[in-house]
């Protein structure tokens, strides 16, 4: 990634220099479809017009391309030779008014940054689409990459005849020749204009809305998908959550979907959940599902759409000035993300997924040395590229839905309106934001926002409570902590709720752990009484931040934690039960519940779990303790009770339920003996079934791999799977079960496919990294260990960013769990301390990841060493 960064500094230069009045960007991409050298290029035309305050000011435009054919600043030619060095077109004496001509040709990329081209394995046809964000519309066109040089966009498009051909606007005429022209896009940043184009299979319809005054909104709305995934393709539901979530957002923002039409692509081998460009949004293809999920994949995909359609408002009319506002637009997506998927659509238990999924991306970050403010200091771009981190997204969200808590959710979103309305097409910063939400709440948010926005670290909150004879609260008090690296005390609005057990007649002694009493107060400081609850019946559980109110990590006095380890199956809230397993599981992670103590409790009550979602994340969870936090001595004994015990919840599930589906998948994760193997042979071969379970095509590649990884299936086996799925998704499952082998050669081959050599495209990378890393295999893999801290330096230096990130986070030896891999790690970072900063940072968290999962393991231990 060499000479491809661009700092703050930099870009507040040139902003205050520049003024950009428009684009006119020509694509001819007839060459994707060409064969060898001729598919790699293609030719890329821009037209900048912009002013300059300071005539005579030198100033640069931004392009990574292979080679530039001429450069054109104000009539006069420039030498592509003196002024281009393959990142930066300089731009010497610049006039009061400049127009800058580039013609360039640009690559094809293949790591999912820039322009990707796809080639479809089923039918060889190819597919094009783009990602930028933070800073990769500069591999497409010639510009000025950066989120406050907002410009109007004209596209003109030449593709094969007969492509569809998408863009930001809507396309003006029928395309003549190939060349398709898109009308004039709104002032918008360069990273999240867009262009697809390919055969894509398009399916159509039109949202319509009425407003208070009469007047009337059509927006024309697109879904589409490669032609091998169209008999997949429901795009009836994907309309039905777009609609519902327009009607959403005009009934809460006041302010008419501003982007014309709103196409939905789904494309292949995407490297992020989705991206927000206006008009034309992009999703991982993932989204379109092959076989049999559970409702939990729906939700997730319409949570999803509907973030990215809050961006359309928050990040795409109005724009975070530079990335330390990256939160401006990801924190308030992720929270209207979930605020309408609950209230607008048929997935109502959105806050549960968000409090126990969501909420845990978070914690793990906020509590890595990497973690930052939310309000984050982003000195370039590398450190923009790692930011999209679980600070920026879930934490912000969760401070968010704490701040409609603290000054009501119709002064929060009047705030927005006047928001959008004065900054429409504009970028801000945190000062415009608290600015109108001090307006509409009347309260001062300065101290709040330095508490939540711009300090790090996550709380800490536990019950303390003292009793009389007669079994009566006498008091309860909140304590609150902070780590010593992170000392600040914040202030929260809590619900706390007692919970005790009622029998349940007929039920053999089960009961039903259900709320009696509860109070909501603001807690600050160490120390906080619950002066409400003073008097109330002795509780079988204290849950303080009941009902999810805060973002906190949740502790239990030694009775609640009794009646967790014995009766959390009985929890009669849905809510409640999701908050105490995220409870459990962060006394897990930190070392103070043993990790065969956390499964112990999983596999007793995890299949009460009714939420599908949850249990999702606690299988999950669960995989996490078992490889990294149960001591190393018990592992093989643990991973036959996780085993036996998800095999039991298979076998006694509802016949064809989502439940049955989940633990068939997670069954198949964990299992490693014999016998195991054999009934995940007979589920593939027809030998053996089980009630109800439909083993179609995503199924079986699951029970596949655990079979290649314990070398009950070999490459011919392996190769007989992909024959039946010659596909684009299966041979990503191909790729990654023949890496999965556990054979030194494979071990060897996977290495130097993903390290020494860059002919994988991104997608096939991390399916290679994701097979070669088996947790069953950590013998083997103990020599790469050291070749890992000897070649991140130069992957880092080589390959883009995108794949420089898969292989330093995908490679750490994280199941070399030992004091001499932690050793290593330090090692590396004192040698390297001027390694780039976005690298240290992947290796720290790394490192930090890996001396949790040690800490844990003593814990785990201790209890195994007990008489």
């Amino acid at each position: 990634m060499p000479g491809e960064n661009l700092s703050r500094d930099e870009a507040r230069e040139r902003a205050r220099l520049l003024t950009v009045d428009g684009y006119e960007v020509a694509l001819d991409l007839r060459s994707a479809v060409e064969q060898g050298d001729a598919s790699r290029t293609f030719r890329s035309r821009t037209t900048l017009r912009f002013r300059c305050a300071e005539p005579g000011a030198d100033s640069f435009a931004d392009l990574v391309a292979p080679s530039v054919t001429s450069v054109t600043l104000n009539g006069r030619e420039l030498d592509p030779a003196v002024v281009f060095d393959g990142a930066r077109i300089a731009l010497p004496d610049l006039a009061a008014e400049n127009v800058l001509v580039v013609d360039a040709q640009c690559a094809y990329s293949r790591t999912g940054e820039g322009l990707h081209r796809f080639v479809d394995p089923e039918d060889g046809e190819v597919y094009l689409y783009t990602q930028y964000e933070p800073a990769d519309a500069r591999r497409v066109f010639a510009n000025f990459e950066q989120p406050d040089l907002k410009a109007p966009f004209d596209f003109e498009v030449t593709a094969p005849e007969g492509w569809v051909v998408l863009s930001n606007g809507v396309q003006e005429g029928a395309a003549e020749g190939g060349v398709h022209r898109f009308a004039r896009t709104e002032p918008i940043s360069t990273y999240i204009t867009a262009v697809v184009a390919g055969p894509y299979h398009y399916v159509s319809d039109t949202y319509r809305r009425t407003f208070a005054d009469g007047t009337e909104l059509e927006v024309p709305l697109g879904a589409l998908c490669r032609k091998g995934l169209a008999r997949h393709f429901d795009a009836d539901d994907v309309f039905t959550v777009t609609k519902q979530g327009l009607d959403f957002f005009h009934d809460h923002f006041d302010y008419p979907y501003p982007f014309g039409k709103y196409d939905q692509a789904f494309v292949p081998e995407y490297n992020i959940g989705a991206m927000e460009n206006p008009g034309c949004v992009t999703f991982r293809e993932e989204f379109i599902f092959r076989g049999k999920v559970t409702q939990a994949s729906y939700e997730r995909r319409a949570n999803v759409i509907l973030h990215e359609m809050a961006h359309m408002w928050f990040g795409d009319l109005v724009t975070m000035e530079w990335w330390d506002d990256l939160w401006l637009k990801e924190s308030f997506a992720d929270f209207m993300g979930a605020l309408s998927l609950v209230e607008a659509t048929r997935f109502t238990n959105g806050w549960i997924t968000f409090a126990n999924g969501r909420k845990a991306w978070a914690y793990r970050a906020d509590q890595l040395p990497s973690t930052h403010p939310i309000t984050a200091d982003i000195r370039d771009l590398e450190d923009a590229k790692l930011n999209f981190d679980g600070i920026t997204y879930a934490k912000g969200a969760s401070v968010l839905k704490q701040l409609v808590a603290y000054v009501g959710r119709d002064a929060f979103l009047d705030g927005a309106r006047r928001y959008f309305k004065r900054h429409e097409y504009g970028n801000t910063t945190l000062a415009d934001l608290l600015a109108v939400l001090e307006e509409t709440s009347g309260r001062d948010l300065a101290a709040w926002s330095r508490s939540w926005l711009q300090t790090a670290g996550v709380n800490a909150l536990t019950p303390q409570v003292t009793y009389d004879a007669q079994d009566r609260i006498t008091e309860l008090a909140v304590l609150q902590e902070a780590s010593p690296a992170r000392p600040e005390l914040r202030p929260h609005r809590v619900a706390v709720g007692l919970y005790r057990r009622e029998t349940v007649f007929g039920k053999g002694g089960d009961g039903t752990l259900v709320r009696y009493a509860r109070a909501e107060l603001d807690v600050s400081g160490q120390r906080t009484v619950v002066a409400e609850l003073t008097g109330a019946e002795r509780p079988d559980l204290v849950l303080v931040n009941d009902e999810d109110l805060t973002y906190c990590k949740v502790r239990f006095d030694e009775r609640s934690l009794a009646t967790l380890r014995g009766h959390l199956g009985e929890i009669a809230d849905p809510m409640a039960r999701a908050l105490c397993w995220s409870a459990l599981w962060g006394l897990t992670r930190d070392g103070l519940m043993p990790a065969r103590d956390y499964l112990d409790i999983v596999l007793r009550f995890a299949g009460r779990e009714s939420d599908i979602g949850v249990l999702q994340t606690l299988h999950a969870q669960a995989r996490t303790a078992l490889h990294h936090y149960a001591a190393p001595d018990w592992r093989q004994l643990g991973a036959q009770q996780l085993a036996q015990g998800a095999l039991h919840e298979l076998r006694v599930a509802e016949p064809g339920s989502g439940h049955q589906l989940t633990w068939a998948r997670f069954f198949a994760s964990v299992a490693s003996t014999e016998a195991d193997l054999q009934l995940l042979g007979g589920l593939l071969d027809g030998t053996a079934k089980i009630d109800g379970l439909a083993v179609d095509q995503e199924l079986r590649w699951a029970f596949l791999e655990p079979l290649a990884s314990h070398g009950a299936a070999d490459a011919q086996r392996i190769d007989a799977e992909l024959a039946r799925d010659d596909t684009a998704s299966g041979k990503r499952h191909h790729v990654r079960c023949l890496a999965a082998r556990p054979a030194a050669e494979v071990k060897a081959r996977a290495w130097a496919d993903v390290v020494e050599s860059d002919a994988l495209s991104n997608a096939l990378v991390e399916a290679t990294i994701s097979g070669f890393d088996q947790a069953g295999q950590r013998d083997l893999l103990a020599p790469y260990a050291p070749k890992y801290f000897d070649a991140i330096g130069r992957v880092w230096n080589e390959r883009s960013i995108e794949i420089g990130m898969a292989v330093v986070r995908g490679l750490f030896p994280a199941l070399q769990s030992s004091q001499e891999t932690l050793d290593a790690a330090d090692a590396w970072l004192i040698e390297h301390a001027d390694a780039p900063p976005a690298l240290r940072r992947l290796v720290s968290e790394a490192r930090d990841d890996l001396a949790r999962a040690l800490r844990a393991q003593a814990c785990d231990a201790k209890v195994g060493a007990k008489p």
